[in-house]
This record gives C-alpha cells, sequence and structure tokens, in this order.
C-alpha cells in the first residue's frame, strides 16, 4: 500500500486534494484517515448497548462500515487497511517511516519529508500523486500471506511458513538498550536480488511461491523489519526455505543498517 501522510495548516483539505488526484491518475482503492480528538470521539452507532466494549463497529448489509476502539495506533491501522487498499492518505499526523507531506510551520519536522510548503495552495498533488507509485510502500506480513495465497498453485499448497525480523532492544541483560535501526539501500539493488533469490527459491520441488520484503528507514524498539513467506506443499519445504530465504538475504542483499542505543550510534558493517 502506497502511503503519504499531511501534517500542517488545513491537513484535512490538502488530504481530500491528494485523493482526487491520486483517483484521477491511478487505479485501486484508497482509504483516507482523519486523526485527531474529533474523529475519535465519533460513536460508529448511537446506541446505549455494550458501553463497556473496547471495540464499537457498525456494518450494513452491503459492507459500508464504521469502526471506533482504543487500543490502535496509527501503524496498527495502516496494517489492518494493508491487504484490501492500494493507497492511504493521512491526515493530520504522520509516523517516521511514513512518507510525509509538510504544510506550513509544524512543531517537529518529520523524517521522511517529500515535500515542504508554506501554505496548502503551494502544494503540487498533481506531482505527490504523480510520484507515489515511486515511495517506499507499506507493506505488511498479511499483505504478503494473501499475495501468496492468491497464487495460481495455492490449492496444491498445504503450508504457509512465515519468518518476521524486529528490532531487539537488548540481546542480552547487560547491553545498552537500542533505542533505534536504520535502514539503507543502493536503489532497486535491494529488491533485485531479493527477487533474484526469491525465484531461485521457487525453482525448488514442492515450493510455489517465496515473498520477501525488507522494511527501509528509522524503526524503533519492537517494530517489524522484514517478512519471508513460502507457499509450499508441505510444512518441510515451507520451514527449509523460510530459514534459507532469510538467512540468504542477510548474506546476499546489499542492507546497511545504523544502531542508535542509549550510549552510541553506529553502522553494522563498520564493526563486522
Amino acid at each position: 500500500m502506497q502511503t503519504l501522510c499531511v501534517v500542517g495548516d488545513d491537513a484535512p483539505m490538502v488530504a481530500d486534494a491528494l485523493v482526487d488526484a491520486i483517483d484521477d491518475r491511478h487505479d485501486g482503492p484508497i482509504a483516507v484517515i482523519d486523526y485527531g480528538d474529533s474523529v475519535a470521539s465519533e460513536t460508529p452507532a448511537d446506541t446505549e448497548a455494550h458501553n463497556n466494549a473496547d471495540g464499537r463497529f457498525s456494518l450494513t448489509a452491503d459492507g459500508e462500515w464504521v469502526g471506533r476502539g482504543d487500543d490502535r495506533s496509527l501503524v496498527d491501522l495502516l496494517d489492518s487497511l494493508a491487504p484490501t487498499y492500494e493507497y492511504a492518505v493521512v491526515a493530520g499526523t504522520s509516523h517516521h517511516r511514513l512518507p510525509t507531506v509538510v504544510v506550513g510551520d509544524v512543531a517537529d519536522n518529520p523524517v521522511n519529508t517529500v515535500a515542504d510548503v508554506p501554505t496548502p495552495e503551494a502544494v503540487d498533488t498533481d506531482d505527490l500523486a504523480t510520484r507515489i507509485d515511486d515511495v517506499e510502500p507499506h507493506v505488511t506480513l498479511h499483505t504478503l500471506v494473501d499475495r501468496a495465497e492468491a497464487s495460481p498453485l495455492a490449492e496444491r499448497a498445504g503450508a504457509i511458513a512465515t519468518f518476521t525480523g524486529r528490532v531487539r532492544v537488548k540481546d542480552s541483560p547487560e547491553d545498552s538498550r537500542t533505542e533505534q535501526l536504520a535502514f539503507e539501500t543502493y536503489e532497486d539493488v535491494a529488491a533485485d536480488r531479493m527477487a533474484t533469490i526469491s525465484d531461485e527459491l521457487t525453482d525448488r520441488e514442492g515450493v510455489f511461491e517465496v515473498l520477501m520484503h525488507h522494511r527501509v528507514g528509522v524503526m524503533g524498539p519492537g517494530e517489524d523489519i522484514v517478512f519471508v513467506v513460502v507457499l509450499a506443499g508441505h510444512r518441510e519445504e515451507a520451514f527449509r526455505t523460510v530459514e534459507d530465504g532469510i538467512n540468504r538475504l542477510k548474506d546476499e542483499v546489499p542492507i546497511f543498517k545504523k544502531e542508535t542505543t542509549a550510549e552510541e550510534e553506529f553502522w553494522l558493517h563498520e564493526r563486522d
């Protein structure tokens, strides 16, 4: 799912204009997320029933729905939308890993800024809509599993095995706490190498799909970094191929990692 955040002056208005521009240029469903206290105060249904429920949802017979809860972050929400929507525009907030449009002055400048303009009128929505497919997509494990299950060979598969790599805070109790990891790649090189590994592993007997994705940018403690998904005829092939897939990704794909701990900051390849 390709995602853009908008923060600053008249963010909802700019987000709506971006949605119109994306819809004019691209196929695929678009999600809009409005962030703010006024949104959180709305209820999906005017009823006193289930007042103690932690989540509230309304669903019509033709599939229209509204939901409200108190336990979901922006990334959690995007994760749930990614398998269904091709594009998402977020108005009123951003995340350090998501491309962001800044309008006017904001208190904290986002890490991943793709446009910085003084007024809403200065936002070039046509240009942003044209370039949206070039920004880093929001890919989730669920997205990759859905792609594997959509394989023409899925009816022959009896197993899906997955691996998720995440940011480890400490390797041992005595270690300094990891505050963040940052990942960089050469443009297209990492993706091409992962595609080659996937193709080679898929050539194995009984292996039907191998999908992998490594996120780039800054990730904090506990955030997901890398996914490997294998669709196979049996569990033995699936488990073996997942392990080989992540091992080859780490050994062969040029991805550079910078670690920031409570005490220092360093590139991992400079320590090897």
